[in-house]
């Protein structure tokens, strides 16, 4: 059997069950820990960028594309290793690496300061751990929650994740300025604390460790074995998946589109925009203040109406409504970043910054459940995988084109390009008969 005819099948069954009244208790539990933890790595992100500052503007570029390459060279390896032997597992594994580096960098700066090839391998730890605890942890709502359900589950789940974001930066310098970077990793070691405890009493199975002839079952049934070539061999075969299954293929290359277009907007070009348009730094924060705002409000909606508004799982248009939703999303965020490209004064330019959020946040909700759920079973982390690894390669491709081409033609050119290109993804979107129906 193929493995789209699997994906379609297991599908249909799960569709056919009846959606629970709420949330399962085990996946708010597991969710108030990771969102702790991404609170804490959000402030202990921005302590980083600051105390890289003080050795200079490259090193603090330095300091911060260290974790995204390390996590990008890394992430296929993750998701094979976190199917092979559970999202569970791999999570327990990079929650303690993380405590005791946290607290390995809390003695190193007190005692030493913080010299820049300590933040330097403080990022690639992170980088390293990033690259296989988030296809692990991007696989737990399936393993948690029944299909009817995943709509709002990643709803929730983006909205405190973007509440961690929104709130991250200002807590790390409130930290900083009362306890330095030592401060701020002791603070995040403490979450690494909570979420271990949390991940011990999670009621996820771990699989069996692989033998030689028979692979190990998972949480949600028999997984795949060992297949040739070892871990290499396994993130390789995520990549034939995607590629075979033509609504994974289509969902991948469409987030890459929109990682591209749409995320240097706000954090690229709102800057530049400012700068150019005279409107000093405040404005600029608050044009991304709006799209954050935009993307909580949206994913807080989605999160209270779930597969009543469309989701992932609603019978037979549940696919359908899914893709449309996506689509309008993309074509909302395109209005935004129009509106951001011709505003006139800041608070035109705020406005601009909530409806791109909202797009934004819009198809991320809607698009997240059906990837979520067309992935087999045996592959979750795998498909998690290739999904981090898509947005990361497309928004570090279009940032610097983008940043050049506004050395050449000022901001609002590229954001132009930008509407353009989002619209353009959204349009395509809705004429593909895959992300249209089943």
């Amino acid at each position: 059997m193929s493995a789209g005819m699997t994906t379609t099948g297991a599908l249909a069954a799960d569709a056919a069950r009846p959606a629970p009244a709420g949330l399962p208790a085990p996946y708010l539990r597991w969710l108030a820990g990771a969102q702790l933890g991404a609170l804490g790595d959000a402030a202990l992100a921005f302590a980083l960028g600051w105390a890289a500052a003080a050795h200079g503007g490259g090193a603090a570029g330095l300091v911060l594309t260290v974790i995204t390459l390390a996590r990008t060279a890394l992430v296929l390896v993750g998701g094979a290793v976190a199917d092979r032997w559970g999202a569970r597992r791999v999570m327990l594994a990079g929650d303690a690496v993380m405590l005791a580096a946290t607290l390995g960098l809390t003695a190193v700066v007190v005692g030493w300061g913080s010299p820049l090839r300590v933040l330097v391998l403080a990022a690639v730890v992170i980088g390293v751990v990033d690259a296989f605890y988030l296809p692990a942890s991007g696989s737990v709502p399936r393993l948690l929650v029944d299909a009817g359900q995943l709509p709002r589950a990643l709803a929730l789940r983006q909205a405190g994740g973007q509440l961690a974001a929104l709130l991250g930066a200002p807590l790390g310098g409130a930290l900083v300025a009362v306890g330095g970077l030592a401060g701020v990793a002791l603070v995040d070691a403490a979450s690494f604390v909570v979420v271990l405890l949390v991940l011990l009493f999670l009621p996820v199975r771990d699989p069996r460790l692989p033998t030689a002839g028979r692979g190990p079952d998972g949480p949600s049934g028999p997984r795949a074995p060992r297949g040739p070539g070892g871990l290499l061999g396994e993130a390789a075969a995520g990549v034939r998946l995607a590629a075979g299954d033509r609504l994974l293929r289509s969902a991948l290359l469409l987030t890459g589109a929109a990682a591209g277009a749409l995320l240097p907007v706000v954090s690229l070009l709102g800057p530049l925009l400012a700068r150019a348009a005279g409107w000093g730094a405040g404005a600029a924060g608050l044009v991304a203040g709006g799209q954050g705002a935009g993307v909580l409000v949206v994913a807080a909606l989605l999160a209270r109406r779930g597969a009543a508004g469309g989701g992932a799982a609603g019978g037979t248009g549940g696919r359908t409504g899914a893709g449309v939703g996506a689509a309008a999303g993309l074509c909302t965020a395109a209005a935004g970043i129009a509106l951001l490209a011709v505003a006139p004064v800041p608070a035109v330019a705020v406005l601009g910054g909530v409806v791109t959020g909202a797009g934004s946040g819009l198809f991320a909700g809607r698009l997240g459940p059906l990837l979520l759920a067309a992935a087999p079973d045996s592959h979750l982390s795998r498909v998690q995988a290739l999904l981090t690894l898509v947005q990361s390669a497309a928004l570090v491709l279009s940032t610097g084109a983008l940043g050049l081409l506004a050395d050449s033609l000022g901001p609002r050119a590229p954001m132009a390009l930008c509407a353009l290109a989002t619209g353009a993804a959204g349009l395509l979107a809705l004429a593909s008969p895959v992300l249209r129906r089943a």
